[in-house]
């Protein structure tokens, strides 16, 4: 392997692994913000199941 192909190979995965990290960090805030909005109460559900009488 020549240097210029292992530099591109080092690129790739760095950026595989900051994809991945910037990947995770959403899913931790969207799961932090699901679970804040369910215990406020706020979670602002279009279809709500009403009772019936």
């Amino acid at each position: 392997m020549d240097d210029k192909t292992r530099r591109s190979r080092r690129r790739v995965n760095r950026s595989s692994m900051w994809i991945a990290v910037g990947a995770v960090v959403l899913i931790i805030l969207l799961i932090v913000w699901l679970t804040m909005a369910d215990l406020a109460g706020d979670t602002d559900v279009a279809a709500m199941i009403v009772p019936r009488y």
